[in-house]
């Protein structure tokens, strides 16, 4: 019965799930096509290219076509599974985006993952002793930790670690000076891997943290928790056993937020680390006016982020049954 009604549930979502990705599609489509700026030009630059060498171009590109004509044939080629050709880089939109999307996972994944994790821990150490000088320690760790900006806090740590100190590399994924394979280059990945990673993680941990908190807090209140003191539990068993998984909604939300973002989210650490994930691959788009590839990382996106949504509507539907009814009157 449980798993039948989980069943419904999800396909509920996923009727929604496909033409909120349809919209999203055509709309950045448009917008991406509406912005002043030719492709051609910025592909061109200042060589002096011969004439009638642009409108070759521009026609070998279908650019030369009504907006409207285009996004029908865009359309129909995703239909197909392809994504277009690059302008710039001059090879399938698909086989690039997905080679750029596993650096920026490799980046966002364990930085995300980890995150979730410190900041429910911290959320439990804080609560349970709220108005307590530890309590306001670790809220105003977290307070600064969100505040202070991606980028700046990047610089602050190649600065730090990579030039003064000069214990780990400053940019990029792997050594350029050496040709590594096998462990050596997956250590070698690792150690490019935990500036940026580091920067991520004390980003999204202050936003977990803080959340998490305020749930935790609620949930102590609860009369359960009282009944559970009561029984003589001990108050690991009551916050772990307990407290926790009635206060995972709210938090589950903010995670599910933030991996479906994950994919883009890290657009400033990668250009300040020089990550060659999507998030670079976007930069550049946006400067050669890269049409066929912004749409795809846009798709992507709007991809990555309906599946986290549905995922947590799930994780939902798990954690409290009177999700999967509710939703299941509605869709």
């Amino acid at each position: 019965m449980r798993r039948s009604l989980l069943a419904r549930f999800l396909l509920a979502r996923l009727g929604w799930a496909i033409p909120v990705i349809l919209a999203i599609l055509i709309v950045n489509f448009l917008i991406i096509h509406i912005v002043p700026g030719d492709p051609i030009q910025a592909l061109i630059g200042d060589f002096p290219a011969p004439p009638g060498y642009a409108d070759q171009i521009r026609h070998e590109f279908g650019l030369d076509q009504p907006v409207l004509t285009q996004l029908g044939l865009y359309l129909l080629n995703l239909a197909k599974g392809q994504l277009g050709f690059s302008f710039a880089n001059r090879q399938p939109v698909l086989g690039l985006i997905l080679q750029r999307a596993q650096f920026t996972l490799i980046l966002m994944l364990p930085a995300l993952a980890l995150a979730a994790s410190l900041g429910i821990v911290m959320a439990l150490a804080a609560a349970p002793r709220a108005g307590s000088l530890y309590d306001s320690g670790l809220t105003a760790l977290s307070l600064v930790g969100f505040s202070l900006p991606i980028f700046w806090l990047g610089q602050l740590l190649v600065i730090m670690f990579a030039i003064k100190l000069h214990l780990l590399p400053a940019q990029g994924m792997f050594s350029l000076r050496t040709r590594l394979t096998g462990w050596p280059y997956v250590l070698d990945v690792l150690w490019h891997l935990i500036l940026p990673m580091f920067a991520v993680t004390i980003y999204y941990v202050a936003i977990v943290a803080r959340v998490a908190r305020a749930s935790v807090l609620d949930a102590l209140s609860q009369d359960f928790v009282l009944t559970a003191k009561a029984k003589g539990l001990s108050r690991r068993r009551v916050l772990w056993r307990h407290v926790l998984p009635n206060a995972l909604i709210p938090v589950v939300t903010v995670i599910g937020y933030n991996f479906g973002y994950s994919l883009t989210g890290a657009i400033l650490v990668e250009t300040v680390f020089a990550w060659p994930g999507l998030g670079n691959l976007f930069i550049t788009s946006i400067g050669n006016r890269d049409y066929p590839v912004l749409q795809g990382i846009f798709l992507l996106t709007a991809i990555a982020v309906v599946i986290a949504n549905v995922a947590t509507d799930l994780v939902y539907a798990s954690l409290d049954p009177r999700v999967r009814s509710t939703g299941l009157r509605h869709a």
